[in-house]
């Protein structure tokens, strides 16, 4: 019987995976290398090898009802989109509110997990762990969550690059960017057009004399802002907005494009990508066109080598006195404590069930947690995973055969490879409500939309034409909490509540509820709108 779970890494992905496991009776123990929890979202003044980094400057791309924990709202004072020392704060609160810190070994590093000899009897697993003082220690556990995340090895493709060898500017991988201090007055050359790249290009431009970005393949770029000024994931995240683009993928995926293109014309500015919308995940950017029309920014195609202090492009293009390159140029995701059999690959993607089971194992107890991509934030897709792998490991629901499970995983490649931009960089990539209603079928969690149109017609309308916030995955079921309801029919006052510097005293607001409701009806129109325009 499965008891005792090491949970390896202390950021969002394994707090929630240690709640998970408290949640179903189970005993974690949490190994984190670093002296503190937050994984990528803790800031640090020099980055440190083997761990995720990021920038003085970063806002998450999702606002904070969307990448909140499914029991835990987060405080409606917090902005929409939150600055990392923010969501840093609310990982913390949600570690204290769930005493989930005394299950936390800081500073200790995990060397290996192997399966003890006698696994096909007990399913049980050595983990090899080593303090800072370099004392090394083994542990048997019943089961395993790998919470590592994937920002941790920076891919750096100098073969790539010819004449980089001898380029006389300074470059380095965005993985070691903190800011922009030092860069004043230089020319910087930001190669790569992710939601890295893109952030570092805005960022270095206020100080340095220009910056290029190169990028080979262009993106769409979307902003925070969505209609009404309100966070674009609220207003275009619904289940109705799913299910139009389920049925209708080509037409919704044209139109919009189309509205895209009319606030930013990306193939006037240079951006516009071979694959659709909904084939990559956009970079989300509000300064990046303002950048770009001012002069600030200018976007290039794809280098084609350096030449001394040279930078020249594939179109032929040369910008000399290149002072420093920085290469966004993505992440290679390796888990160097795991035995290689459980590291194979199905195409692109590790060789999960689901994105979290290994198939090959005789007993279920080993489980990938927030190794995936969405256009939604991961926090949520995490916390189903780790729900959903905690009653695997207590037996309370069953995994297909591995026969079965293979085929699962082959089919799923294929139709991922057929409808996203898939590469070694990108390896997956899950359409965000189903994969989490997937998910939540297997917990027993998943919102019964025409019984709760029937049994609370209010409540149905908000989760079915509302922002599909983590909440409605806690209205029934296993893990069932009693303020979900509340927290979706509240979801709006907490979106409006950040505005609220500044009141507006003419004319007078109207208070009551109907006036809520209104404002949320024109809020659902606003979003629809996105479609039918």
């Amino acid at each position: 019987m499965v008891q005792r779970v090491a949970v390896i890494g202390a950021g969002p992905s394994g707090l929630t995976s240690i709640k998970g496991c408290l949640d179903e009776g189970l005993e974690p123990t949490c190994f984190e290398s670093s002296d503190d929890i937050g994984g990528l979202w803790r800031f640090k003044e020099k980055p440190e090898l083997g761990r995720a980094n990021i920038y003085k400057s970063v806002i998450i791309n999702s606002s904070k009802e969307m990448m909140s924990f499914s029991d835990f709202p987060p405080p409606a004072d917090l902005p929409n989109n939150m600055h990392h020392s923010e969501v840093l704060l609310y990982l913390r609160l949600y570690a204290q509110t769930f005493n989930l810190l005394p299950h936390i070994r800081f500073q200790t590093t995990v060397i290996s997990v192997r399966q003890k000899t006698n696994f096909k009897v007990t399913g049980q697993w050595e983990v090899e762990t080593e303090s800072r003082e370099g004392q090394r220690e083994t542990r048997d556990f019943d089961a395993v969550m790998v919470c590592t995340g994937h920002f941790t090895q920076p891919h750096l493709p100098l073969r790539d690059f010819p004449g980089i060898e001898s380029f006389q500017g300074k470059y380095f991988h965005s993985w070691e960017y903190c800011s922009a201090e030092g860069l004043e007055g230089k020319r910087v050359v930001v190669i790569g057009i992710g939601n890295s790249g893109g952030d570092i290009a805005v960022d270095v431009s206020r100080v340095a004399e220009k910056v290029y970005l190169s990028t080979r393949s262009g993106a769409w770029v979307v902003g925070r802002v969505g209609p009404g000024g309100l966070p674009l994931d609220v207003v275009g995240s619904s289940r109705m907005d799913a299910l139009i683009r389920k049925l209708f993928p080509s037409w919704a995926n044209t139109m919009l494009e189309k509205k895209l293109n009319q606030a930013l014309d990306h193939k006037l500015y240079g951006l516009k990508p071979k694959h659709g919308f909904f084939a990559q995940i956009p970079v989300v950017n509000d300064d990046l066109p303002a950048r770009i029309i001012s002069g600030r920014v200018a976007v290039k195609p794809n280098v084609r080598e350096f030449c001394g202090s040279s930078v020249v492009f594939v179109d032929g293009s040369t910008i000399d006195k290149v002072d420093v390159v920085v290469f966004a140029t993505g992440y290679n995701y390796s888990f160097p404590f795991l035995p290689s059999a459980l590291q194979a690959k199905c195409g692109y993607r590790l060789q999960l069930y689901k994105h979290v089971f290994p198939p090959a194992l005789t007993s279920p107890t080993l489980a990938v947690v927030g190794f995936i991509h969405s256009f939604g934030a991961i926090n949520p897709l995490a916390e189903m995973q780790a729900r959903w792998a905690t009653r695997v490991f207590k037996g309370l629901t069953a995994l297909p055969t591995e026969e079965n499970m293979m085929k699962e995983i082959e089919k799923d490649t294929a139709a991922m490879y057929q409808k996203f931009a898939c590469s070694e960089r990108n390896p997956l990539q899950v359409d965000y409500i189903p994969y989490l209603d997937s998910l939540s079928e297997e917990v027993g969690v998943r919102p019964n939309i025409p019984w709760l149109f029937f049994k609370d017609p209010t409540l149905a309308l908000q989760v079915f034409l509302g922002p599909c916030t983590p909440y409605q995955y806690r209205l029934t079921g296993p893990g069932k909490w009693a303020g979900a309801r509340q927290a979706i029919l509240t979801q709006w006052d907490r979106v409006f509540q950040p505005f609220k510097t500044r009141v507006v005293t003419e004319p007078k607001p109207d208070v009551t509820h109907s006036s809520k409701l209104s404002i949320i009806i024109r809020c659902l129109i606003l979003a629809a709108e996105n479609y039918f325009q």
